[in-house]
């Protein structure tokens, strides 16, 4: 794929994310605690920001269950890991600012009907996701993890989202960024260990041998430090995935996504999976889980509920091709 097909592809992602997360209206506690934006039919749908979540579920399917690990199905939960990091709509927490939320754990849940086993959410920083993993103490993650060639050492991935990368700005900045020279000499946040960073740094490196000015990256602990960054002038932009960036941008007034980017690279669709510890057993029947509700409508349920339509795949396909070690 071409960076100019990607990056209309891309853009068109954003585009109509943006439009499906525009704001018509703030929480709401008397209803239960909801916010309504408008879909890109033209209507309004409320999404549900509640502890109470009446999550879609399906039923199990016997012939993936069996696939499973026996020591996962005798113990009987599958032990989700995801990131502590707040970040709507793909995981954050509800309005009792316990209950964790988002697209995240609904597809999470999901697998975890199918599979016929009880889904335990396990949050945790971002870097403890991957040590978890590795220890077994966890058996998947779900946390808008992007497929890469150099995790696939390590682990196995199951996809069930596009990756869209988005740089997001001051409101009225009138940044716009479509390539490495457009953060040259800019200030960017991005997070520590993520794929994100891995482009941004490499953008960096192509504008120091072009004889640009490289780009000065910062690291914050958390999302609302980073925008507080932004907003009072210390970062010109922030680099994390596009439907956090939109949601943020729709419902608060502030901010803009000034530039979108695959979160594979110039040349290749990026793709957000469920993972799990390199020959573990458990990426086939994840893999066909997903497929599984894919088919039967649920999975579309999901990701129209949390305003991410445009970010479904039409199949999980295990270990796809994923960013390259040098994204060239």
């Amino acid at each position: 794929m071409s960076t100019s097909i990607t990056r209309r592809r891309t853009a068109a992602a954003a585009l109509g994310l943006a439009t499906a997360l525009v704001l018509a209206a703030c929480s709401n506690p008397d209803d239960g605690g909801t916010t309504e934006v408008a879909a890109t039919s033209g209507g309004k749908t409320k999404i549900n920001i509640s502890p109470d979540q009446h999550r879609i579920t399906t039923g199990k399917v016997d012939s993936i269950a069996a696939e499973v690990p026996e020591k996962i199905r005798k113990r009987g939960t599958l032990e989700i890991v995801d990131s502590s990091g707040s970040a709507a709509p793909l995981t954050f927490f509800a309005t009792d600012n316990k209950t964790v939320i988002g697209v995240e754990p609904d597809i999470a849940s999901l697998v975890a009907d199918v599979l016929g086993l009880k889904p335990h959410i396990n949050t945790v920083s971002w870097e403890n996701i991957f040590v978890g993993l590795d220890s077994a103490k966890y058996d998947v993650g779900f946390s808008n993890i992007t497929v890469t060639e150099e995790r696939k050492e390590k682990y196995d991935f199951a996809p069930y989202r596009e990756d869209n990368l988005a740089f997001e700005a001051r409101k009225g900045s009138g940044l716009k960024v479509t390539g490495p020279e457009d953060v040259a000499g800019r200030t960017v946040a991005v997070g520590s260990g993520t794929n994100q960073e891995k482009l941004l740094i490499e953008w960096s490196k192509e504008n120091e041998k072009a004889g640009r000015k490289p780009v000065n990256i910062k690291y914050y602990q958390n999302d609302s430090d980073t925008y507080l960054a932004l907003q009072s002038g210390r970062i010109d932009l922030y680099l994390g995935p596009n439907p956090t960036a939109a949601y943020h941008a729709a419902t608060t007034g502030r901010t803009e996504v000034v530039g979108t980017y695959s979160g594979a690279g110039s040349t290749l669709q990026g793709l957000i999976a469920a993972t799990t510890k390199k020959d573990s057993g458990l990426v086939k029947p994840l893999a066909d889980a997903l497929n599984h509700v894919i088919d039967n409508g649920t999975y579309a349920k999901v990701l129209e509920r949390w305003g991410l339509s445009d970010e479904a795949v039409t199949k999980s396909e295990i270990n796809p091709p994923g960013l390259p070690k040098t994204n060239k």
